[in-house]
């Protein structure tokens, strides 16, 4: 019998003894990498460094700098985190600490419980994470029965963990523990709590956020800028009383999802009904810019506020600004030479700002239409001129972003920021990131309207996603109200559309790693079908069937 595995690292053959751990595997290659290295993709798959090497494959080296690193270490300070406030205050003191959303690339936490929180208390836990992190405690996984594993979280307290497994329908479960502390993570974690030393705290609002390192910066903790009107809007949208996934199926399989469905449909159409109204009492507003990132519903959106404008008396007209796309031979190229779209000079500038500066002076004007086949901009005798009662309803990227519209007076500007920022956490430690929300949306419209498939939408995310970060998150807060468009029940309905197309893309494929995950992401959820979505809900923009036509 073969004694050895060979291993290939960064192209090189190497030989080493069968059932050495990954760890002992990177030792030599850790010198040549610019960030710690945390996990290896082993023969197509993420491994931790604990884990064996028993047979021969190719080795990927993940650092602290890769996307999927810096989740790892996140993952893993929170744990460390969690850690030190129970080693400090104990069971009998807390009830429960809850992770919320992001802020900035930290996390917002809440606690509950007798222990009180303030800044004595989280410099304390900050002493013990250094404490934790300096004394390099093995991250130890178990596998452990579902059944075991229910009995032990209910042991622990951990209800919302309880709840969650009773309908996954694994066979097993990973637990990861420090020393006595126990708890379940989704995914991969780093070696030791050696691996996550660079982190803060800071009290914020009723909780504090856990600070930690950008990809791009694994070694620096950014500057803690938080963005209250993100942050407001994500705590107001927690309206239905239901915040975990376990939460949602008990709701679907003793009550069905009709309740929750409408309640929730009710709750944005009045916000919207809202946004309308303050417009229509300003009584100064011509322009409404509505931005956001990819796969946020900003079609339907801007559909459906304009038929709440109309209600309120005035008269809308939608504008999209990609009909002002300069001609494509004239479209600006990005780092890595290819069209760049997204870039605010892709738009002719100029000539939005002169056609909605003489709309504005009551002058009749010819508006454009963007031929995507063509690639040019063609006039079709589309005329519009404003009355008092008219208003532009404007839909872009850039809509936030004041270069866009230079012309045009404050005053008579009114922007909104739309995004689908997900209200639902896997448990109370393992929140569902707002992109991939985002994501599991696109892949199913992209599908669906553009005979894209799954593979190719993971493979282009990336590219979308550094446009969002340039283009579209700096100015989300010059926006005068801002709009969540992420609705409790839809990954449960999107479940059914998305699974078949992720199951699509095979295992030798670059982006079966992230379709993997997110169809094990979908094992959480107990699917519901998509009939009594109404047909003008912002779901219905990305599985059919909008009356908006979108």
């Amino acid at each position: 019998m073969d004694q050895t595995v060979r291993l290939t690292i960064n192209g090189e053959i190497k030989e080493f003894p069968v059932g050495i751990s990954y760890k002992e595997v990177i030792k030599d290659y850790e010198k040549t990498t610019d960030a710690p290295v945390i996990l290896v993709i082993a023969g197509g798959k993420i491994r931790e460094l604990h884990k064996k090497a028993n047979r021969d494959c190719e080795v990927k080296l993940i650092t602290t700098r890769d996307s999927i690193g810096n989740k790892t270490y996140k993952r893993t300070a929170c744990l460390v985190l969690l850690k030190a406030i129970y080693d400090l205050a104990g069971k009998e003191k807390i009830e429960k600490v809850v992770l919320h959303y992001s802020v900035g690339s930290g996390f917002y936490f809440t606690m509950e419980g007798k222990q009180e929180l303030d800044q004595a208390f989280l410099d304390q836990v900050k002493t013990r994470m250094t404490e934790l992190v300096k004394a390099q405690i093995p991250v130890k996984k178990r596998s452990v029965n579902t059944d075991e594993a229910i009995a032990l979280f209910h042991h622990h307290g951990m209800y919302d963990k309880e709840k969650l497994f009773r309908y996954r329908r694994v066979s097993r479960v990973n637990i990861y523990s420090i020393e006595n502390f126990e708890d379940y993570f989704y995914g991969a974690m780093a070696y030791d709590t050696g691996y996550v030393p660079y982190f803060d705290l800071r009290l914020y609002d009723e909780g504090f956020v856990l600070m930690l390192p950008d990809a791009k910066a694994p070694d620096e903790i950014p500057e803690f800028l938080p963005q209250d009107k993100i942050f407001q809007v994500q705590k107001e949208s927690k309206k239905l009383d239901i915040s975990t996934v376990g939460e949602l199926n008990d709701q679907i399989t003793s009550q069905g999802i009709q309740k929750i469905l409408l309640m929730q449909e009710a709750i944005q159409e009045s916000q919207i009904s809202r946004i309308a109204e303050q417009i229509a009492q300003a009584g100064n507003k011509k322009f409404v810019m509505i931005a956001g990132p990819s796969s946020s519903g900003k079609t339907t959106f801007s559909h459906r506020l304009s038929i709440q404008l109309a209600a309120h008396g005035l008269k809308p007209h939608p504008i999209a600004v990609d009909n002002y796309f300069v001609n494509r031979e004239h479209t600006p190229l990005d780092e890595f030479g290819e069209k760049d779209y997204e870039c605010l000079e892709a738009i002719d500038v100029e000539q939005f700002n002169k056609d909605m500066l003489a709309l504005l002076k009551g002058e009749r004007v010819e508006l454009p239409v963007f031929n995507f086949k063509t690639g040019q901009r063609e006039y079709k005798g589309d005329f519009l001129q404003l009355g008092k009662e008219d208003i532009l309803v404007i839909e872009g990227i850039h809509g936030l972003n004041d270069r866009l519209s230079y012309a045009l007076p404050k005053e008579s500007k009114f922007k909104i920021y739309i995004s689908a920022l997900t209200q639902l956490n896997i448990d109370e430690h393992n929140r569902i990131p707002t992109t991939d929300g985002r994501l599991i949306r696109r892949i199913i419209r992209d599908a669906r309207t553009r005979g894209t498939s799954a593979k190719e939408t993971i493979a282009r995310w990336p590219s979308v996603r550094r446009g969002e970060e340039k283009n579209i998150f700096p100015y989300q807060e010059e926006a005068d109200v801002m709009f969540n468009s992420a609705l409790i029940y839809e990954l449960a309905c999107l479940k059914v559309y998305a699974e078949p197309l992720l199951f699509g893309i095979a295992k030798e494929d670059p982006e079966y790693l992230e379709a993997n995950r997110l169809l094990k992401f979908f094992d959480y959820f107990v699917p519901v079908p998509s009939e009594e979505v109404p047909n003008n809900s912002l779901l219905r923009e990305f599985i059919g069937g909008s009356c908006f036509n979108t």
